[in-house]
């Protein structure tokens, strides 16, 4: 087996694949409220072609971990069969998937059954007026059911993705932790990334991950002792709480702009037309779609893969006066 390895000695094990542009809401900070020119049918990879990239990843280069994003991944039809391949894989990978949580309640069985493993569900506001105002869309209601759906169908650890904007929703950073310890959810706060449709991404308007520690100083958060390894998230004890397992309650905070971890990244990232991007940030792209489409063989592709890992940036240059957001949004690219 050969590794998806870069020139920096980190290996990528933790595949992210967007099954779809496609989103059922229109949150202000990643696209416009008349939504985006979707990918055309033809150019998306079709629910075979998902499945034997991701076999490839899996049995070729060392893929020990996947999942499945957006866009809003619930809305590809084929989700519970691309699941249910995936954990038929040998070795089988951990798999999850990060939704808005809409149509959670109805799938969330079915998507256990197929083998998920785990999910996570964004969540940046507990107030229906508020949702509404950032999403565009009255569904707030929908998202608390489908993240108990999740909880009751043994998606566990169930962790909530929020992102803090300033003006809009920092205050609620203590009573959305409230709510997900009183759960045993696990929170993730994520500072705001420049990866919106419109450009408007302001570092100077961006909740750090500074500020938002200061916010729950009223939980006295103890550092967590277990090291956090790849993982995007430095975590804190939360004393007096345990999660759904029993385990002491944490919560985390991904400074992906002020506490950048791009020196552990063991991430690449499939693109729902096939493109394989070696970091979220990546202004390029390696068409491996072409290759699935005029008769490549497993090993062919495999190492169109890995020639595109070999060139991924030392980290995503946020701070360089040379950075340019990419073209791609967020719900283009795959969380």
């Amino acid at each position: 087996m050969i590794e998806l390895a870069d020139r920096f000695g980190r290996v990528a094990t933790d595949l992210r694949v967007s099954l779809t542009d496609r989103c059922n809401l229109r949150c202000t900070y990643c696209m416009p409220e008349e939504g985006l020119g979707w990918l055309p049918r033809e150019e998306q990879l079709t629910d075979d072609e998902v499945g034997r990239l991701v076999r490839i990843g899996v049995t070729l280069l060392g893929v020990t971990q996947v999942r499945f994003t957006g866009g809003e991944p619930l809305l590809r039809r084929g989700l519970i069969g691309i699941v249910r391949d995936a954990a038929s894989l040998s070795p089988r990978p951990r798999l999850m998937v990060t939704t808005n949580g809409i149509g959670l309640e109805r799938l969330a069985g079915p998507l256990r059954e197929a083998g998920l493993d785990r999910i996570n569900v964004s969540l940046d506001t507990l107030d229906a007026k508020r949702f509404r105002a950032l999403t565009r869309r009255d569904r707030l209601s929908d998202v608390l059911r489908g993240l108990e759906a999740a909880a009751a169908a043994g998606l566990t650890p169930l962790k909530i993705n929020t992102v803090l904007m300033r003006g809009i929703n920092e205050d609620e950073a203590p009573e959305l932790l409230r709510f997900a310890l009183a759960h045993g959810y696990q929170l993730r706060f994520i500072e705001q990334m420049p990866l919106d449709a419109q450009h408007q991404w302001d570092r100077h308007t961006m909740v750090t991950a500074d500020e938002i520690v200061a916010a729950l100083e009223p939980f006295a958060l103890q550092p967590d002792p277990v090291s956090r390894g790849t993982a995007p998230a430095e975590t804190w004890l939360v004393p007096g709480f345990v999660d759904a397992a029993g385990q002491p309650a944490r919560v985390g905070v991904i400074g992906s702009v002020t506490r950048p971890f791009c020196g552990d990244c063991d991430r690449t990232r499939l693109t729902a037309d096939g493109q394989i991007r070696n970091c979220l940030f990546a202004t390029e792209e390696s068409d491996l779609r072409t290759l699935l489409r005029t008769g490549a063989s497993d090993d062919e592709i495999a190492t169109a893969w890995q020639i595109a890992m070999r060139g991924k940036r030392a980290g995503h240059g946020i701070d360089d006066p040379s950075f340019l957001q990419p073209a791609r949004p967020m719900s283009a690219i795959g969380g």
